[in-house]
Parts: structure tokens; C-alpha cells; sequence
């Protein structure tokens, strides 16, 4: 599909969940690039995970004075409305979502609010206060158990198998229709399992940190047969930036009918780790760090169980689509990252 280029420079930017992992990597990278944006940020600070993490990724964020924080949830209509009204922001990038697939087994509820009415309340504001480009965030979950690997933008994607997948899937069914009713350029993207400094301490990388580090046994689901495509977050944030600059064009067809501008791209490493050899890499690098002692006797503290409800085997990204349209592709390897996160982890948590 046709692209539309976007400038950046002084427009103003809507990030929700712009305290979260992703939201506040992407805040301060177009703060840093952008310095004569306006950009307002959205986050409801629930306790899915420490709060006190996110509001060390506030403190930040607040230092710069072109950054406007509310908190609140996208699930209040009322409130995303004031704030389109009062802001007019001319690109949104919704990244605001109850994460976590386990979690959605048993607290649906949060699912739905955040990623379904929550998303909806986006679209409908889009509609009536229009912006040159929606970026959402999509996950690489709403592949499934699918079989064909790697995983491809154009490969079905109806059977989920979790809630949260598919509240992922049907936000891009509903970005779709938006932008065939409202010619909204919209563009949703599929991350694969993201990681880094900072990060959210449900994913297993910092998990497996915390139990380390406390002397508890970690569980390596799928007797560790496990892979995943570890997509380190500074990759995620160039990408979202680059997709942010490039809006699917407003066409018509050969019908003469509007062709919804629509995309969707997988961001994901392209390189799948075995759950084994990415917890021996990451106890090597907390070791380095210092968050692990040098005699940690790590065999003694792995378990390996079988596999979890809504768990894949496998995730894989086939980044073809992106490097086509973006010239772009992430390449930060999986020890580079996780010693970040290290080092990181051992200066946040210094005693």
C-alpha cells in the first residue's frame, strides 16, 4: 500500500500507557528527536505490576517540559474525549492494554475494559477529532498455536488461544473497519515477546531475576522446549517510530470506493531462542553484574514443568514486510540485551 509521509517536527503526539515498558521507551526516544513535539501522555498506573516502577519511569518522562501527563484509563470515554478536544493530537499510538496471557485466565474483566472499550474509545475519538495516523499496539500472541512458521502478516489468525489474543485480534478487526468507515491511517503491529531495562516484572526475565535472587526455584514451561522471538525494546521503540512517519495512504480502488488505509507489520527480532539457552545467557550476564554470586549454583534452582494454558510453543516474526517498507529490521542480539537489563537490574535494586 501507498505511504504518506509524516513530519513530526511540532506536531503534537498522544502516547497512552506512556508509563508502561514500551510507552515510556517511546516518550523519551521522540522527546530526544523531536524536541519541538507536543506530547501528551496517558496511563492509568494500575497494580497488574509494581507501581513504584512506573513512577520511576514518570519521574523521567516529567523532567521535559514538552511531555503533559494524565492519568486516567482509555476505558473512560469522557475523559479521551476532553483530551482530544483540548490537545487536537494529530498522531496517537495506543499502547495502553492489559498485558499478560496467564493473567487473562483469570482476571478477563481487565481484558476487556482496557483492550476492548478502551480501543474503542481511540477509534471513536479518532473519528471526530481526525488524526494523520493511529499506530496501535497488536501482539504476536494473535498467531496462536499456528503451525507454519515464521509467523506472517498474511497467515489467518481466527484461532486464539487466550482472551488476551484475542482482544489483540480484534482490535485490528476494529482499526480495520474504522478506517474503511473514516478513512483513519491507521497501523497495527505485532510485537514479539519485548525485553530490556525496565521493563514489566511479569515477563519471565524478570521473574526468573527476582526467584534468583531470592534463592526460589524458577519454572522453565515446556520442560523447556520452548522458543521465542526476544525483541529488545530500543528495537520495538525504532521501529514504532519509523511506522509513526509513514501513514497508509487515502486511496481510491478501481471501484471508486475509498481502500481502507490500513496496515499491519510483525516487529520481532526474526531469530528464535530456546527458553533453556536464554536463562543460561541471562544467569551468566546477572552474574556478571553482580546480582548473582559467582558460585550461584543455577541447575539447582530450575524446574522444568509442562506447558501452560494459552502458552505457545514457538513464536517467530517474519519481518520481511517491515524491512520492505520501513528499511528497517531489529538486530540487537539476545546477550547484548539481557546484560543491559543487568545492569540495569543490579543498579535499580542496589542495596
Amino acid at each position: 500500500m501507498a505511504k504518506q509521509s509524516i513530519d513530526l517536527t511540532g506536531k503534537t503526539i498522544l502516547v497512552t500507557g506512556a508509563a508502561g515498558f514500551i510507552g515510556s521507551n517511546l516518550v523519551k526516544r521522540l522527546l530526544a528527536d523531536f524536541p519541538t513535539v507536543k506530547l501528551i501522555g496517558i496511563d492509568n498506573m494500575n497494580d497488574y505490576y509494581d507501581v513504584s516502577l512506573k513512577e520511576h519511569r514518570l519521574e523521567e518522562l516529567n523532567k521535559n517540559s514538552a511531555f503533559t501527563f494524565v492519568k486516567g484509563s482509555i476505558a473512560d470515554k469522557a475523559l479521551i474525549f476532553s483530551m482530544f478536544e483540548e490537545h487536537r493530537p494529530q498522531v496517537v499510538v495506543n499502547l495502553a492494554a492489559q498485558a499478560g496471557v496467564r493473567y487473562s485466565i483469570t482476571n478477563p474483566d481487565a481484558y476487556i475494559e482496557s483492550n476492548m472499550i478502551g480501543f474503542y474509545n481511540i477509534l471513536e475519538a479518532c473519528r471526530y477529532f481526525p488524526v494523520e495516523h493511529l499506530v496501535y499496539a497488536s501482539s504476536s500472541s494473535v498467531y496462536g498455536s499456528n503451525a507454519k512458521i515464521p509467523y506472517s502478516t498474511d497467515d489467518k489468525v481466527d484461532n486464539p488461544v487466550s482472551l488476551y489474543a484475542a482482544t489483540k485480534k480484534s482490535n485490528e478487526l476494529m482499526a480495520h473497519a474504522y478506517s474503511k468507515l473514516y478513512d483513519i491511517p491507521s497501523t497495527g503491529l505485532r510485537f514479539f515477546t519485548v525485553y530490556g531495562p525496565a521493563g514489566r516484572p511479569d515477563m519471565a526475565y524478570f521473574g526468573f531475576t527476582d526467584k534468583l535472587r531470592a534463592g526460589k526455584t524458577i519454572q522453565i514451561f515446556n520442560f523447556g522446549n520452548c522458543k521465542r522471538d526476544f525483541t529488545y525494546v530500543d528495537d520495538i521503540v525504532e521501529g514504532i517510530s519509523r511506522v509513526m512517519q509513514k501513514a497508509p495512504a487515502c486511496q481510491k480502488g478501481e471501484d471508486g470506493l475509498p481502500i481502507p488505509p490500513y496496515a499491519v507489520y510483525n516487529i520481532g527480532n526474526n531469530q528464535p531462542e530456546n527458553l533453556l539457552d536464554f536463562v543460561d545467557i541471562l544467569q551468566q550476564e546477572l552474574m556478571a553484574a553482580g546480582v548473582l554470586p559467582q558460585d550461584y549454583d543455577f541447575e539447582a534452582h530450575k524446574e522444568l514443568v509442562p506447558m501452560q494454558p494459552g502458552d505457545v510453543p514457538i513464536t517467530y516474526a517474519d519481518t520481511s514486510a517491515l524491512e520492505r517498507d520501513f528499511g528497517f529490521k531489529p538486530s540487537t542480539g539476545l546477550r547484548e540485551g539481557l546484560r543491559k537489563f543487568a545492569q540495569w537490574y543490579a543498579q535499580y535494586y542496589k542495596d
